[in-house]
């Protein structure tokens, strides 16, 4: 018996570092694959991964200097009508997210009124675009951090489509910085305006003409919840914007007025070109679970939903994670 005990442990210690050697063998094979993964994709049609082409835009970027340019037409996506008879204004309509939003929601049946800088080739080829889904587009260049413009704008939306449904604040700065050193006060100040003002003076201007079922939507950013490094501004930025959504939902839930935001992950639009180096846009995305950027029509259709009242008439107040990440 004595004998049979002391061969027990031995046996069982035998038996772990069997299964150890298989696991690791195990672990040592799925690291050479993870290593060697490609991008993920989920939908009928590859989107593009890294490398991605190198380039550098001047600010704020045009999307028809973009090469590879970003997809947004969203082949897959038939509409029903959900925004039928509505009107929506997009700050940052003219590319980018903006623009396959703009595009979306005509396909549903709405109005578009498009608020950009000064891409006016992009914004253009965006009303083209909107046009032959069988909807109207005004285009309004002019900066959102000028609240009379703001009010300017509106006016102008309400004297054309006559009332205004849907108000979507994207517009958005950004510019990296290395250390808190390299941010001035005047930098700061600039992706304040822009990115918090501006959804400020859109809200503000809108709200005293928007009607129950009619909803705000704010474009925050992956950023706004984890923080990012280098963008030091724009992810305070965005993480106000994400507390500004939550709060303004309450405080326009009794009009039957719905707030809501949608947080993008990297996404390939001018924003980002315009602002990073070409060495480091080559890898862009590759970071994400998914190993490669959004294409704008992944995320478009999460703005159709938080618009339409048939698909979340019952939502207020979140912050969607759009991000091809597990989590986040």
């Amino acid at each position: 018996m004595a004998q049979s005990e002391n061969k027990a442990p031995q046996s069982a210690a035998s038996m772990q570092r069997a299964v150890q050697q298989e696991q690791d063998q195990r672990d040592q094979s799925r690291g050479q694959q993870k290593a060697s993964r490609d991008a993920v994709q989920t939908g009928h049609h590859d989107q593009p991964s890294p490398p991605l082409p190198r380039q550098h835009l001047q600010k704020p970027g045009s999307e028809a200097d973009m090469e590879l340019r970003p997809r947004f037409l969203a082949p897959d996506y038939r509409g029903s009508g959900k925004l039928a008879g509505m009107a929506a204004i997009i700050t940052g309509g003219d590319s980018g997210i903006g623009r396959s939003v703009a595009v979306l929601y005509a396909r549903e049946g709405a109005d578009v009124a498009i608020i950009y800088l000064d891409e006016h080739g992009d914004a253009a080829e965006t009303k083209r675009f909107v046009e032959a889904e069988g909807q109207s587009c005004l285009l309004l260049p002019g900066d959102v951090s000028d609240p009379a413009f703001c009010r300017r704008a509106v006016d102008e939306v309400l004297a054309e489509f006559g009332h205004i449904d849907i108000l979507v604040n994207n517009a958005a700065f950004q510019a990296h910085a290395g250390s808190l050193a390299e941010l001035s006060e005047e930098r700061f100040d600039l992706t304040m305006r822009t990115n918090v003002y501006g959804y400020f003076h859109m809200a503000k201007a809108v709200e005293p003409h928007l009607q129950r079922g009619a909803s705000i939507i704010n474009t925050g950013s992956v950023t706004g919840l984890q923080g990012s490094a280098h963008l030091l501004d724009y992810s305070t930025t965005k993480g106000a914007i994400h507390a500004f959504t939550m709060s303004l939902a309450s405080n326009l839930l009794d009009k039957g007025i719905r707030v809501n935001a949608v947080a993008p992950g990297p996404v390939w639009t001018p924003l980002n070109p315009a602002d990073q180096p070409p060495d480091k846009i080559a890898q862009f995305g590759a970071s994400t679970d998914m190993k490669r950027p959004a294409q704008p029509e992944e995320l478009a259709p999460s703005y159709v939903f938080l618009a339409a009242p048939c698909c979340s008439s019952y939502i207020t107040g979140i912050v969607l994670p759009v991000t091809g990440s597990v989590g986040n």
